[in-house]
């Protein structure tokens, strides 16, 4: 039976439960937690440093008001890497490669920051809509289409780490299929390609974490606008 590459991409189901809500609560644990105990080991000292550093070059551009959204984009962050990196582990499920879900994070995050910019500088947040020296005939046509850019905005954040996740993920299986299928007829072309497909895994490790870090510096950025 011919089986579609796109069904690794379906949430496998356990005595009739659906396995993405294990998917979801495993990250959780690799979470800092505070530990009582005068000095930390090298992993928590490590993973505290490099949170420090992500929310040091995260606040920089923005203004006072915008340090309160600093544990919300950091937790989301590791929240995103660790589903993304875990997802690229044998037998496991990636939950972000799941349009839903990835604009189930987009949307309301977006949506917030548009919130806030109307509530705190409406005259301000209005005006993105219209560039300074449009000409009067261009008025309408400029409200629509930055209006049209705005609502896009949360769509592209969803299908960004979507389709990227899927097409490393589909890369991987087409190549890994073509070592098993060439094993036994061709071993040294089928060793040539295993060194494709280690660094193909390399590449897709570091697309895991780049992805979840322009999630959240688009966030960043958006929010930017509105405070």
């Amino acid at each position: 039976m011919m089986i579609s590459l796109f069904d690794q991409f379906m949430s496998p189901k356990l005595l009739g439960l659906s396995l993405i809500y294990i998917a979801l609560m495993v990250p959780l644990i690799f979470f800092p937690n505070s530990i009582p105990r005068w000095t930390n080991n090298r992993i928590l000292t490590t993973q505290t440093w490099l949170i420090n550093r992500f929310v040091s070059q995260l606040l920089t551009p923005l203004n006072i008001g915008g340090h309160k959204w600093a544990l919300l984009f950091t937790a989301l962050m590791l929240y995103l890497i660790s589903m993304n990196l875990l997802g690229l582990l044998p037998y496991s499920f990636t939950p972000t490669t799941q349009l839903s879900m990835n604009l189930g994070f987009a949307v309301p995050l977006w949506l917030a920051t548009v919130i806030v910019g109307m509530l705190n500088q409406p005259t301000a947040s209005l005006g993105h809509l219209l560039p300074e020296g449009t000409p009067t005939l261009l008025i309408p046509i400029l409200v629509i289409i930055e209006t049209i850019s705005l609502f896009i905005r949360p769509l592209a954040l969803g299908v960004r780490l979507t389709a990227n996740l899927t097409a490393g993920h589909l890369l991987i299986q087409l190549i890994s299929t073509a070592v098993y299928v060439m094993l036994s007829m061709m071993p040294m072309m089928a060793l040539l390609i295993s060194t494709v497909l280690v660094m193909l895994t390399l590449l897709e490790i570091a697309v895991a974490m780049i992805q979840a870090y322009v999630f959240i510096l688009l966030l960043s950025l958006y929010l930017q606008e509105n405070i």
